[in-house]
């Protein structure tokens, strides 16, 4: 139960930990100055959430466990995280078109995850969802203005839809932790509300005049910790100052 439990925290967790390092290092690079502030609170928004599911997550594991263990002195295999969300920034389009994808996915998720019997995940997902809510929003509109703006942008935002449809489809795959923790009426189903995330995103690249790919190709694995080559880079960067000085303390 407990091994469990704490494999499926990591499943959640990681994924902000990783969107929330992407969307760091757009900090100082953003289109505009706006733009570049509401990126960097969005990512830590989500390094917000992450040390929260951390916290609980070291007390489940004990053995002296923190949350800095947790973030930063894991392998790269250790990380289960979407590889959806470990993908590089190639632009804004691409950026946004990520995030949407994502932010559509982690408010169904937070919706059915405050119902789960686990007190502390739930009160966890109910503080995110407003959060998460602001996310869905800002990418949302920028897929609309990018999507429905000039040939150019239209070209980019639909250029980086169909390149991240790829990952889509592991939202929805499900570990033998998920499994086990839907039994408990602690995880979420996340197959059960596909449809819904299908509808939901169709409606807003219709709205945005963007085209829903249609590839039935998909690539799989960061649930298992088998990832992409961006991975190692972005863990590089993250892990540095804890590998490098171990123990370190602010």
């Amino acid at each position: 139960m407990k091994e469990n439990l704490y494999k499926y925290i990591l499943g959640i967790a990681d994924n902000s930990l990783i969107l929330g390092q992407r969307l760091g290092e757009l900090c100082g690079h953003g289109p505009s100055l706006e733009i570049d502030i509401a990126c960097t609170n969005i990512s830590l928004d989500l390094f917000g959430q992450t040390r929260s599911y951390y916290q609980y997550a070291a007390k489940i594991k004990g053995e002296g466990t923190t949350e800095d263990d947790i973030a930063f002195l894991r392998r790269e295999r250790e990380y289960v995280n979407l590889l959806l969300v470990e993908q590089p920034n190639r632009d804004f389009a691409h950026t946004m078109a990520r995030q949407f994808l994502f932010d559509v996915y982690h408010l169904l998720l937070l919706q059915e995850l405050e119902k789960s019997h686990d007190i502390t995940l739930a009160a966890i997902a109910k503080k995110s969802i407003k959060e998460v809510s602001y996310h869905l929003r800002f990418s949302s509109d920028w897929v609309k203005r990018l999507g429905d703006g000039t040939k150019e942008s239209q070209a980019k935002m639909q250029a980086g839809v169909d390149a991240l449809w790829t990952y889509t489809d592991e939202l929805f795959h499900q570990t033998d932790a998920d499994k086990a923790m839907i039994e408990e009426g602690i995880g979420v189903d996340v197959t059960k509300f596909k449809d819904v995330y299908m509808q939901k995103v169709s409606q807003v690249l219709t709205e945005a005049t963007l085209n829903v790919p249609e590839t039935k190709w998909f690539q799989k694995g960061g649930k298992q910790g088998i990832h992409t080559e961006h991975l190692g880079y972005l863990l590089s960067d993250l892990q540095y100052m804890q590998r490098t000085y171990p123990n370190m303390e602010w």
